[in-house]
């Protein structure tokens, strides 16, 4: 099986991939951002950046998603998806005016081509947050080229997540609201999540 949890920036997707990972014994698979050579510089100049960075990405995730396929012994678990790369960020720093068209048009061009080769997850996990839980979690964990996210930033991205999860037809999709959830520190609110997911996975 192919897992994979999507949501905003500070949703706590990282944690909940490495904790269901271990919890479950499936392979795990990290966004590329510790190490990532575009990151630092697109949170400081958005205008330039901004198309080699959603590249950056996209080859990464392409690269992820080849790896799957060819993964058939075990369940992966990964931590967000191509297609929030193309539906959510690339498409918040278009509608923006971040991302120029013709980059955007490119961009869109070399994902059409990627995305004939990729199966969709069997199962989405979207962790809804509101501004406020991000902010606060973005601050927790104290990365300093994640200093001068703006709060209008991560509203549009909130707003795409929204639009996206809407309109999601390509498999099972699992919505939890995270906002009063700790579940790395709360053992109740983890057994909460492990309890949906033997649900929809396991009929426990």
């Amino acid at each position: 099986m192919h897992i994979a949890i999507i949501g905003n920036i500070g949703a706590g997707k990282t944690t909940l991939t490495q904790m269901l990972g271990e919890y479950f014994k499936w392979d795990v698979m990290y966004e590329a951002v510790e190490g990532n050579p575009y990151l630092a510089d697109f949170y400081q100049d958005m205008d330039r950046w901004a198309f080699n960075l959603q590249i950056y990405f996209l080859n990464n995730r392409f690269a992820q998603v080849q790896k799957i396929r060819e993964t058939t012994y075990a369940t992966i678990i990964q931590d967000r998806t191509i297609y929030e790369d193309a539906f959510i960020f690339a498409r918040n720093l278009h509608e923006s005016g971040v991302m120029t068209e013709r980059d955007y048009q490119t961009y869109l061009l070399l994902f059409e081509s990627i995305i004939r080769t990729v199966s969709q997850p069997d199962l989405l996990i979207y962790l809804k947050a509101d501004i406020p839980k991000l902010v606060s979690q973005i601050k927790k964990r104290g990365r300093e080229f994640e200093a001068d996210i703006s709060t209008e930033y991560l509203t549009s991205l909130n707003h795409y997540y929204e639009d996206f999860v809407k309109h999601y037809d390509h498999g099972k999709i699992i919505e939890i609201d995270v906002n009063q959830m700790d579940f790395a520190s709360n053992p109740d609110d983890f057994n909460f999540i492990v309890d949906k997911l033997n649900k929809e996975l396991f009929y426990i």
